[in-house]
């Protein structure tokens, strides 16, 4: 009985959560543009979030939720309310994200070698060996197409139909993705085995 009751309210919220991001949504297309802060401050923390673990660091999450928002705001008027606002603004999210990871490999291929090799090395011998350092340099190294939707997934909590629309592909290939990224996750964490079991 108390579960049952557990669900519905937790259906409902999530109903509640869907109706107010859409009738902040109608104000703003009606001329409201002052609900936009309201829409960012409901959910800067999950962009700002995806855009860390996605781009591995924070050094640009700042710069990437702007570009973020700043297209959410130019483009909401051609919202169409077929699918969640937050499917919408992960996908711009993820986009973005990809686009300056485009554009850092693209600086990466003119910046002199010596400067390369000091990265290399900063990056070698990271200070401390703490999990969750371990854990984050681990899925760092997985491609792209695989750690965006593990992330999206795994952290996230969102769903294989959320993930298959925020980064437009078939939900097949989604968990396809999401079992290589857990599989390529625990043979990069292998040799960190000891460390993660202590």
């Amino acid at each position: 009985m108390n579960t049952k009751n557990t669900e519905k309210d937790l259906q409902n919220a999530q109903i509640l959560n869907l109706d107010e991001d859409f009738s902040l949504i109608k104000r703003f297309i009606d001329g409201d543009e002052s609900v936009f802060a309201v829409l960012v401050q409901r959910h800067k923390e999950k962009v700002r979030n995806i855009i860390y673990l996605t781009m591995s660091s924070s050094n640009m999450v700042d710069d990437v939720a702007q570009d973020v928002f700043l297209t959410v705001y130019r483009n909401l008027n051609n919202f169409r309310f077929e699918s969640q606002f937050t499917t919408w603004l992960y996908r711009i999210t993820v986009n973005k994200c990809k686009d300056h990871m485009r554009k850092i490999k693209i600086r990466n291929i003119f910046t002199p070698i010596n400067d390369a090799e000091n990265k290399a090395d900063e990056t070698a011998n990271p200070e401390g060996s703490d999990i969750s350092g371990i854990v984050q340099r681990a899925i760092a190294r997985l491609p792209e197409k695989l750690r965006v939707p593990l992330l999206l997934k795994d952290i996230e909590g969102m769903s294989y139909q959320e993930i298959s629309e925020t980064i437009e592909c078939e939900i097949g290939t989604v968990k396809s993705r999401i079992f290589r990224a857990r599989e390529g996750l625990k043979n990069i964490l292998k040799p960190f085995e000891e460390e993660l079991m202590s």
